[in-house]
C-alpha cells in the first residue's frame, strides 16, 4: 500500500506541475490535468481532439471539495446531487459566483462535476489537493478505454502518464444531468 501511496502522491506533483495524465475512474479511463492550469487544460483538449466550446468534467474526492460550488442551488436540487455521491452521476450546475474559468465550462455557461466512488481517484483528487478535469480518454469516435493496456496503447505519448489499475465495473457513459431541470443532458 505504501508503494500505492507514493505513486499517487508522485502523480498529484505532476497535476501541479501542468501535466496531463490518464486514469481510470468510475467508468472508463479519463485525461485528467489542473483545472486552474489554462495550458495543460489546452493540452487535454488538443490530444481528444475536443473543441474550447465543449465544457468539461470535474471530479472531486467527496462532496467536500466542490460543496462550495453548490450553495446557489435550492435545497431539492442540492439533496438530489449528494444522494446521488459518491458514484458515477455527473451533475451539470450553474456558476452562479463565475468560480471556475471559462477554459473549463466552455459555451455551457455551467460546469459538469461529480464525487467519485473509486478510491483511486479519491486519493488522486485529496494529494492533488482539489478536483481535477476529468474526460473520457477516448475520442467522440472510438470505444471507452477499459484497462491499463488499453490506455498505453492509445494515448502513448501524448500523456505525460498513465496511473495503473482499474475502472468501476459500469460500462455505460456517466450520466450527465442539468441541476436546474433535473433532466438528463446524456
Amino acid at each position: 500500500m505504501q508503494q500505492g501511496r507514493w505513486k499517487i502522491r508522485q502523480a498529484a506533483m505532476q497535476l501541479l506541475d501542468g501535466k496531463v495524465l490518464a486514469c481510470p475512474t468510475d467508468t472508463f479511463w479519463v485525461l485528467c490535468c489542473d483545472p486552474e492550469n489554462e495550458t495543460s487544460t489546452r493540452r487535454l483538449r488538443a490530444i481528444l481532439d475536443r473543441s474550447e466550446q465543449d465544457g468539461l468534467v470535474l471530479v472531486a474526492a467527496s462532496i467536500a471539495q466542490i460543496e462550495h460550488l453548490l450553495d446557489g442551488l435550492t435545497r431539492k436540487q442540492r439533496h438530489a446531487i449528494v444522494a446521488s455521491w459518491p458514484g458515477p452521476a455527473t451533475w451539470r450546475i450553474p456558476d452562479i459566483d463565475d468560480q471556475i474559468p471559462s477554459w473549463i465550462k466552455g459555451s455551457q455557461g455551467g460546469v459538469a462535476i461529480r464525487a467519485s466512488a473509486r478510491p483511486l481517484v479519491q486519493a488522486l483528487c485529496l494529494a492533488f489537493g482539489g478536483p481535477l478535469v476529468s474526460v473520457s480518454a477516448n475520442r467522440e469516435s472510438t470505444a471507452p478505454l477499459r484497462s491499463t493496456l488499453q490506455a498505453v496503447k492509445h494515448l502513448g505519448r501524448k500523456v505525460d502518464g498513465v496511473i495503473s489499475g482499474r475502472p468501476g465495473r459500469q460500462t455505460a457513459d456517466t450520466r450527465i444531468i442539468d441541476a436546474c431541470s433535473v433532466s438528463v443532458v446524456r
